[in-house]
């Protein structure tokens, strides 16, 4: 295989310098009326009266806050799955299944293709992090790892598709990626958990793996696995896999599993990164050494806003975006992206 990891090297130096010179508040200021000059026409410019806007405060004013189910009954259920020119111009090829946090409401959350575009953009940063951690990377080299949840999507219409957000993320995937990656969608596809586990454990166990990402508690579900695959043999990670360089992690709290994944990396120089990345976007991912928090994907296409947790069901709540947040306060996110989704509540909690 192609190591591609000395055009990657010159990419991270790139993006890093570009990273370094970012204003914040500017960049989310730009993707904010990036994002309302091109979805001026649709529906839900038209009625919000996109053209009148000129500062964030506009925006606010004239865009209340909103959840699922205000979307679907407002803009999405009558034409569903069939979305183009309601909330975003373009067609939405995917939608995102999920039951969120706070609802057992099956959702169907719009995944346009500039929306993938972006969750590509946030995927590749966070290895621009790593790459800033670990100058001597040679992460493309040979195989990248995620344990993601079934790759099969459902087709709702035409050229329309719905599933697991790592089903639409593997069937998107860059076609200089796809090499690179594994499992491979035949094993991914495998719809029994069980016998899907054991057979990427059986051919992982034969690749040179350099990173390996997914949810902490799957995670070490899949590595006790991939241990019993060799019972005479040191079970830990760096033995199984010598060139493993990069463990990401997202989805829940690490904090109580660390112990557990300290075992298993026993012995290796393995770089931990934490990855924000939520049905509605790719949100931030550790820029930093472990523990010393996230940096917010702000030239992606998604423009933040922060509600102080306490008045996120008020009838009038604070809405605070970068250019006045305020450290030391818990928020909860809501996002606008480039997949339609407009002051559309998160609930995730972030604190500055």
């Amino acid at each position: 295989m192609f190591d591609a990891t000395p055009l990657f090297r010159l990419y991270a130096r790139w993006r890093l310098r570009q990273l370094d010179a970012l204003d914040p508040v500017e960049a989310q200021r730009n993707q904010l009326f990036r994002l309302i000059r091109h979805a001026g026409d649709t529906r839900f410019g038209i009625d919000h009266r996109f053209e009148r806007m000129g500062t964030v405060a506009d925006y606010q004013a004239a865009v209340p806050l909103r959840r699922y189910e205000d979307f679907h009954r407002d803009y999405w259920k009558a034409d569903f799955p069939h979305l183009r020119g309601m909330s975003w111009p373009e067609a939405i090829p995917y939608f995102a299944v999920t039951s969120g946090t706070t609802t057992d409401v099956t959702k169907y959350i719009p995944v346009s293709r500039a929306m993938v575009a972006s969750n590509q953009r946030a995927a590749v940063d966070l290895l621009v992090h790593h790459y800033a951690n670990k100058p001597d990377t040679h992460l493309w080299g040979a195989r990248n790892m995620m344990l993601g949840g079934s790759t099969d999507l459902k087709r709702l219409a035409p050229g329309i598709e719905s599933g697991d957000l790592s089903g639409i993320a593997a069937k998107a995937m860059s076609f200089w990626a796809r090499p690179r990656s594994y499992p491979p969608l035949k094993l991914a596809l495998i719809e029994d958990w069980e016998r899907k586990l054991d057979a990427i454990a059986e051919g992982s166990a034969r690749k040179d793996i350099r990173s390996v990402g997914g949810t902490p508690s799957w995670l070490l579900i899949f590595f006790e696995r991939l241990a019993d695959l060799r019972p005479a043999v040191d079970r830990r990670l760096p033995a199984i896999w010598p060139h493993l360089e990069l463990l990401v992690h997202g989805g829940v709290n690490f904090e109580p599993y660390k112990p557990q994944f300290d075992r298993w990396l026993e012995g290796g120089a393995v770089d931990l990164r934490e990855a924000f990345a939520a049905s509605e976007g790719f949100v931030a991912s550790s820029d930093r050494g472990y523990g010393e928090g996230l940096r917010l994907n702000v030239d992606h296409g998604i423009f933040y806003e922060f509600v102080p947790v306490e008045e996120l069901d008020a009838a009038n709540p604070t809405r605070h975006w970068l250019g006045t947040v305020e450290p030391g306060v818990n928020y909860a996110l809501v996002l606008t992206t480039c997949a339609g989704l407009w002051s559309w509540i998160v609930g995730d909690t972030v604190r500055f």
